[in-house]
């Protein structure tokens, strides 16, 4: 399958998923993204437009470089504690087209045991 109807797939899912989904002030949507060298997250409130936290591999407190499943899992605990800081329990999970495997499983697992509900 070559790379760009790989993308191509992707995005369909993607607007497929944000159909459905939608952040709140209360509720944010937690918005995952990989690259090929950094993971990255983000909490969303969709209503005012505003992202109420963020964190990735190239912040100096997830101490991991790449966008390895463990690097994933590292960024998921410092966007549960930054979610925390923010008052912010529970969220919606968008997996941004990803398949719920490896690295995005590995983000949310750790997000989870963090303290974050979805």
């Amino acid at each position: 399958m070559s790379l760009y109807i790989r993308k191509q797939a992707r995005a369909r899912v993607r607007r497929r998923i944000r159909k459905k989904i939608a952040g709140t002030a209360e509720r944010p949507r937690l918005a995952v993204h990989f690259s090929n060298k950094n993971v990255y997250v983000q909490l969303i409130d969709d209503i005012s437009g505003k992202t109420l936290a963020a964190a990735s591999t190239k912040d100096s407190e997830v101490g991991a470089s790449g966008a390895s499943v463990a690097s994933a899992a590292k960024v998921g605990e410092v966007i549960a504690k930054r979610a925390k800081a923010a008052k912010v329990d529970t969220v919606v999970f968008d997996r941004g087209g990803f398949i719920y495997h490896g690295k995005v499983k590995a983000l949310a697992d750790a997000a989870r045991e963090a303290g974050l509900q979805f």
